[in-house]
């Protein structure tokens, strides 16, 4: 199956798309006015310390302060930074560095996805935070979770820095690697390489790129991501309280960085000036993929020539059709999001269990790839339509299980309830693809209804009457949507004229666009 990258540049957006065959699995945008921050490194200040919380405030310069988990914080921030002295380059390695950063890129947000890495067991405060920072003290931290809806970002002073390669963390010893490579033998030699680059201070963690690779490629990454430690190091010393310390590349930088490897059979870009600015990035990060970078000539949009327009469309839908004529609705909450799977117009060819079967089959693939392409996190509760046999439901969580192997972003999947429910989480760093590309309806401010004109009819009869009996006698203008000014002249215009009668005033309607949602209305007294 053909697998490609394919970035669109536009004037005010770019968007990368990842295809698999004609597939669309995960789409990528990044507004020159609307950047994410996660993983950004700030010097920030402390505004509030909440003991009853075990957590504080952070002032990194937005518009909302930041929020720091105790266990997200460690107090010997001293000593992390004391590990940067021996690091920290010279005034020749520093203009290296700076000449370097300007191929990687300084400006933007950290990778992708989550990184695919192993996980160390959740960070316990190792003080009541009320002991270990204070308000107006000086901290630094890491974006790890941008702003979403009202809630600020969420910061960790426990620093990572990614590389193509290796992550680094120079507040740890560990030297991990990423769960996808699963050969023992592999991690255990890409373990004792790194291990022989690491030596003194800071910990790594091996991505899932370093697999088959060698010291060279890591000692670049090494040297690279130290070096780039120290320089954060010194910014921290001089910097005013808040300001930002790091920012990584753009998202074409990342998309190489990240995506971009042996099977990844092509990189398109639709603009010669992205081409020539993503071939620059795959010559620095991976020469060897180079070839496989090309321009886009055709006189049709990329995205529209390669179906990704309407598939971008159809993510943002509601209900998703599956082939065989069954549908999943996918359905977004406060606390969570639901994906119900339905028969639709498939009605089986042998029994009902077997009907069901194929239908939750199906319905896996394509309910993890909405999952991916649209970016849902939080609380996913799955309704498979239910079934009776054991081993159908073990089968189905099986499948949902090896599908979820393709997604980089950390999951925690549990198996089918009786009821054909499976609750899983997914990491949320980021807004949705839903909340990017679209905003709360006027009419319906969000909840997907409106009231009907039966209701809105008794409600502006009730209010002309509370408007008569406080100005007898006066005629009364009625200024409403054009769908309600149609009702009331039409079906109720014999309910309108009885009003009038028994308030003593005329009644006249007026049909106005004014109004920003169809229950706006206006009452004029004349």
């Amino acid at each position: 199956m053909t697998k490609r990258i394919v970035v669109n540049a536009g004037l005010t957006e770019t968007r990368v798309a990842v295809q698999e065959g004609n597939l669309l699995t995960e789409l990528y945008l990044e507004r020159a006015r609307h950047r994410s921050i996660v993983g950004a490194v700030y010097k920030g200040v402390v505004t509030n310390v909440l003991p009853g919380m075990q957590a504080a405030f952070v002032d990194i310069g937005l518009a909302k302060d930041a929020f720091l988990y105790a266990g997200d914080y460690t107090a010997d921030l001293g000593h992390a930074m004391r590990l940067a002295d021996d690091q920290e380059a010279s005034s020749a390695d520093q203009g290296a560095l700076l000449a370097e950063q300007g191929a990687w890129g300084t400006s933007g947000v950290p990778q992708l996805q989550d990184e695919d890495v192993e996980e160390s067991p959740r960070r316990e405060a190792v003080a009541p935070i009320e002991d270990v920072l204070r308000k107006g003290q000086e901290v630094l931290v890491q974006v790890s979770k941008e702003p979403l809806g009202t809630k600020g970002a969420r910061v960790t002073s426990f620093i990572s820095l990614p590389g193509r390669y290796l992550v680094y963390m120079p507040q740890s010893r560990h030297i991990g690697v990423s769960r996808r490579i699963r050969d023992e033998a592999e991690r255990d030699r890409l373990r004792g390489a790194v291990r022989e680059l690491a030596q003194a201070a800071g910990g790594f963690i091996v991505r899932t790129n370093a697999e088959g690779r060698g010291e060279d490629e890591f000692r670049t990454d090494v040297d690279f991501l130290r070096r780039l430690w120290g320089q954060i190091h010194a910014r921290y010393a001089s910097a005013p309280a808040p300001s930002v310390l790091h920012e990584e590349g753009d998202l074409t930088f990342r998309v190489v960085r990240d995506l971009l490897s042996p099977d990844i059979d092509e990189f398109i870009a639709d603009t010669s000036d992205m081409y020539e600015k993503c071939r620059q990035y795959v010559e620095t990060l991976v020469p060897a993929l180079a070839e496989r970078v090309r321009l886009w000539e055709e006189p049709t949009p990329v995205f529209e020539a390669l179906g990704i327009e309407k598939e971008i469309e159809k993510a943002l839908r509601r209900r998703v059709w599956l082939k065989s004529g069954g549908y999943i609705v996918i359905d977004h909450t406060e606390a969570l999001v639901s994906i119900d799977v339905n028969t639709g117009k498939y009605v089986g060819k042998r029994d009902f269990e077997q009907t069901v079967l194929k239908i939750n089959m199906e319905a896996v693939g394509e309910v993890v790839r909405q999952i991916r392409l649209r970016d849902l996190g939080g609380i996913i509760i799955i309704d498979f339509i239910d079934m009776e046999a054991a081993e159908n439901r073990d089968q189905v969580y099986r499948a949902l299980k090896r599908a979820l192997l393709a997604d980089k972003a950390r999951t925690n999947v549990l198996e089918i309830s009786e009821l054909g429910l499976v609750e899983m989480t997914r990491k949320r760093v980021r807004q949705d693809l839903r909340a990017l590309l679209s905003t709360t309806c006027p009419t319906c401010k969000g909840s997907g209804v409106t009231k009907s004109d039966e209701t809105l009819t008794a409600e502006l009869f009730r209010a002309i009457r509370t408007k008569g009996a406080s100005a007898p006698g006066k005629d009364i203008v009625v200024r409403v949507h054009p769908d309600l000014a149609a009702h009331l002249e039409g079906d109720r215009r014999d309910d309108v004229d009885r009003l009038a009668t028994m308030i003593g005033a005329r009644v006249s309607v007026e049909s106005v666009r004014q109004p920003k949602a169809r229950e706006d209305y206006e009452l004029i007294v004349r």
